[in-house]
């Protein structure tokens, strides 16, 4: 492993009286996918800025490939901001190539391989239509495609997801996993866990500025109290034949057929160990789930529920058209 590609030491940005981002600290490790996860305000994109050097941190430091970020080393990065902007009278082919054009690619080789990602994410019939003629959907494509076709050795994407329908954003993971596997080091920002839980090697997660959770996704899984459901015929009590086993049981809500409860997990027990000993108390089982851990549920563990709420406000992501 080589050195990281950000560090952020301590990072405070603050505007006026307001603290945008606190005493924040993490690292993103060459060749790991990791997500910078908190809800919107949460202070991800002053903190993505700040990484790239558009604002100053007022306290702390930031770190790009081990120097302060500047023309040479960004160079080495692909940034999409979450304000898209794409000029409207390009067209699609014309715009990926400018901005790899940008980033020190030949025209031959910007062309080339704006031909190439427009064929592999299914818009080379439209290389030639101009950004207005296209959906929104499209021009976000083109707007993501930009970002990384100069190849980039660490990808920084400020919710990649918003505003794409769930096709396209099948499409972005699938991009995703081939930056990563051709080598890219990427950070991605988002208010929807699911993402982070398909795509990261690590998260970091963010709430009104400050870090509240630095780690890998099995780490953050391990902050939750474990369980499983069991439904059982009416009338027996669970709790009572689970509790010489070394299991707590309640009651739960559920709804179904029999009684519901929901087994706490001791740490080092599996869903499994609570079935079987339940089945050698001959407990009369009609229905059994273990709990899936849910990043979300990490968030709500480390925050509450009233800060987990802002995870489900959309984020706008309208393409602005330059003219």
């Amino acid at each position: 492993m080589g050195e990281a590609p950000l560090v952020m030491s301590g990072a405070t940005k603050r505007f006026g009286g307001f603290t945008a981002v606190s005493n924040l600290s993490f690292q993103v490790p060459e060749g790991q996918i990791i997500g910078f996860l908190g809800p919107n305000g949460a202070g991800k994109s002053t903190s993505l800025r700040m990484a790239l050097g558009v604002m100053q941190p007022d306290e702390g430091s930031v770190s790009l490939f081990g120097a302060a970020p500047d023309i040479k080393n960004l160079r080495r990065v692909g940034f999409l901001p979450e304000e898209r902007g794409l000029y409207k009278k390009m067209t699609a082919r014309d715009t990926i190539t400018y901005f790899a054009r940008l980033k020190g690619m030949s025209a031959a080789d910007a062309r080339a391989r704006a031909s190439e990602l427009l064929d592999m994410t299914g818009l080379g019939a439209f290389r030639a239509s101009r950004i207005s003629k296209l959906s929104k959907g499209m021009a976000q494509k083109v707007q993501i495609l930009s970002t990384l076709a100069h190849r980039p050795d660490f990808l920084i994407l400020d919710e990649p997801f918003s505003g794409l329908d769930p096709m396209n954003q099948q499409t972005l993971e699938d991009l995703i996993r081939a930056e990563h596997k051709r080598g890219a080091t990427i950070l991605f920002s988002t208010h929807v866990m699911e993402h982070a839980e398909r795509l990261c090697d690590g998260i970091v997660m963010l709430a009104r500025g400050r870090k509240v959770f630095d780690g890998t996704l099995d780490a953050a899984y391990a902050t939750l109290g474990r369980g499983a459901r069991m439904a059982v015929e009416h009338g027996f009590d669970l709790a009572a034949a689970l509790r010489p086993k070394g299991f707590e049981a309640q009651r739960a809500a559920d709804k179904g057929p029999g009684d519901s409860w929901r087994v706490a997990l001791p740490r080092g027990l599996g869903a499994q160990d609570v079935l079987r000993a339940a089945l050698e108390t001959g407990a009369p089982i009609v229905g059994f789930q273990p709990e899936e851990a849910r990043l979300r549920d990490v968030f709500v563990s480390l925050v509450g529920e009233a800060e987990a709420a802002a995870l489900d406000v959309p984020v706008a992501a309208d393409v602005v058209e330059a003219a």
